[in-house]
């Protein structure tokens, strides 16, 4: 059975993350205190590098679905449903870290504001993907449909991105950062907060092909056996 338990790419990204992580960590301790929020601002630094890599996520799960029904090979559509699973673990990331912001500041943990609303629908789109693929694991016509699915799914993103502007000024979450949002003191920390969100996904998601192609290679390796004891 082929080693992946230390593949270049789990040592590449598992260094950098190492490494961003501390910094991000170091900035994040040092970075002054708001002083209309308080120390729950710091959430700042969580949430939307969270959003950043659930969006990566899902994109790449309609990349792999794009590429899985175009060539037809199963390392594509193992690719998609690992980038899902990934993606829909950072959803959850950033609706814990919402909450919390959201209680701080607007006195509540949760309001049907529309960005709020359309992230968790999206959240609930890609939990019902993964729950297909568990359903139906094995199944081409299954892995077909995912792809579908999953490329159907990437316009949720930018109507999610846009759920602000889309809502007219009527939406109390707080716009997309944008030209001098960060005050000073605060764009290190929150970048590098971006950068070991992206570098976590990026290790997790090796992590999880690599398990991907190991239990595909069981199941081909049995089926091999199976066959050759009919014989």
């Amino acid at each position: 059975m082929t080693d992946h338990t230390s593949s270049p790419w789990h040592r590449a990204t598992a260094g950098l993350l190492l490494v961003l992580a501390t910094l991000w960590a170091y900035l994040v301790w040092n970075a002054p205190i708001d002083r209309v929020q308080g120390v729950v601002q710091k959430i700042l630094y969580v949430h939307p590098p969270t959003a950043f890599a659930m969006y990566l996520g899902f994109v790449l799960t309609g990349v792999g679905g794009a590429l899985y029904l175009w060539r037809g090979d199963a390392r594509y559509d193992r690719f998609a449903a690992s980038s899902a699973e990934v993606g829909v673990l950072f959803a959850v990331l950033m609706l814990l870290s919402g909450p919390i912001w959201a209680k701080g500041t607007w006195g509540k943990w949760w309001s049907w504001d529309l960005r709020l609303t359309l992230t968790l629908v999206q959240f609930m789109v890609y939990v019902a993907y993964l729950l297909l693929r568990s359903f139906t694991e094995g199944s081409e016509r299954a892995a077909r449909f995912a792809a579908v699915y999953g490329i159907i799914g990437v316009v949720l993103i930018p109507l999610n991105y846009f759920a602000i502007d889309l809502a007219a000024g009527r939406s109390i979450h707080p716009e997309n950062l944008g030209e001098g949002s960060l005050g000073e003191g605060m764009r290190a920390p929150f970048w590098a907060g971006v950068a070991t969100a992206l570098a976590a996904f990026g290790y997790l998601l090796v992590r999880r092909v690599e398990v991907g192609a190991l239990r595909a290679e069981c199941a081909h390796r049995e089926a091999h056996a199976a066959l050759g004891a009919e014989q």
